[in-house]
């Protein structure tokens, strides 16, 4: 019997691939409001450590990463983590904990403090279920089914538990049985418009009844030389099934606390960077940043929002620098408000800022 070896190309193919990465991350920052802190001159302090995982086998693939945070900001979480099929090189479905196909993607920023979809659960968003996508030279077509929120307590009517990275519906309602849909045309491999559309229930804990929510966004990602622009305009709207009392706003959670979220508002983000390369030392890239980001509460007596990020990341070898000049008019991280300023606000309310400075290694 004559026998042919297998090709070594091939071989490589079937052969089983892991790796392990993450990063260390440390925090300076200096809060206007916080009197006593700038006594001090700021504090400066631990972050975040994450770990990564990434794993493949012929069309298989696993991504994970878990995050350590102190105990006062949710402690240990799992920001994502999902198994991937290829069924080719444009084509794949995800399974887990997945980002949410909605608006500007990766991210819909460039700072360290993202944009106000964030703290709304619009932006770097992580939910349970399945993902379909595929991409071809001018399209990108995202299908999504979840089936809720990371669920970290399996009770009968249990609320969520506030220790996660993204923000999600909390306290007395539940994110249940949402689809999305987002596409992106592609002008050249650097330049797209998109739009994207959720839909799903909001299920009552007191009342057993289930509510919905939904949103909308069209968004643009350009880029032309060293710059780029981040543009997106959205609407979200949370039709609760409870008593008229709690219609006007939802509670929503990350980080170990909740806080009130206006139950619909119109929000626009405008993101600008450039990136000028440079030689010293060890830093190799310096990227400057503005980002802003305003949300419109339609509900009489509710109080704007608004964020702006002046910034810029210093990129030396695995060390990533942010420093960001952040402020914020009735924002929640951006004041001595927490509970209500994302919902009813204060029409007084005034700028508050916060000098913050990001230090990063990454592995």
């Amino acid at each position: 019997m004559l026998v042919v070896a297998q090709d070594s190309t091939e071989t490589r193919k079937d052969k089983p691939t892991f790796h392990i990465g993450g990063a260390l991350r440390f925090n300076y920052n200096l809060s206007t409001w916080k009197k006593e802190q700038v006594k001090r001159g700021g504090d400066f302090g631990f972050d975040m450590f994450r770990v990564n995982a990434d794993a493949a086998w012929k069309g298989l693939s696993l991504h994970a990463e878990y995050r350590f945070y102190s105990k006062d900001f949710g402690g240990a979480m799992l920001k994502e983590g999902y198994v991937r099929y290829h069924f080719n090189d444009s084509t794949h479905i995800d399974i887990g904990l997945t980002q949410v196909p909605f608006g500007n993607q990766t991210y819909n920023s460039h700072s360290w403090f993202f944009n106000l979809p964030y703290y709304v659960g619009k932006e770097d968003d992580y939910d349970m279920g399945v993902k379909f996508e595929r991409r071809n030279p001018h399209w990108l077509y995202q299908v999504a089914f979840f089936k809720n929120a990371e669920e970290l307590n399996f009770g009968d009517k249990t609320e969520i538990d506030p220790g996660r990275y993204s923000y999600d519906v909390a306290g007395r309602n539940k994110e249940v049985n949402q689809g999305n849909v987002r596409t992106e045309y592609f002008f050249d491999a650097n330049n797209s418009i998109g739009a994207s559309v959720m839909l799903g229930g909001l299920y009552n804990i007191p009342s057993g009844n289930m509510g919905s929510h939904w949103a909308a966004a069209l968004h643009t990602n350009l880029n032309w030389r060293r710059w780029n622009l981040k543009l997106q305009s959205m609407y979200y709207q949370y039709n609760v099934a409870d008593s008229t009392q709690f219609e006007k706003a939802i509670d929503m959670a990350a980080y170990g606390a909740a806080y009130q979220v206006a139950a619909r508002s119109f929000m626009h983000t405008a993101s600008l960077s450039y990136t000028q390369p440079v030689h010293w030392g060890p830093v190799s890239t310096l990227t400057f940043y503005n980002d802003y980001s305003y949300m419109h509460k339609p509900e009489t007596g509710f109080a704007d929002t608004q964020m702006n990020v002046l910034g810029c990341m210093i990129t030396a070898g695995h060390i990533y620098t942010y420093i960001d000049w952040a402020a914020g008019k009735n924002h929640p991280w951006l004041g001595p408000v927490w509970t209500e300023a994302l919902a009813a606000g204060n029409t007084d309310a005034g700028w508050h800022s916060r000098f913050n400075m990001n230090i990063g290694y990454y592995f």
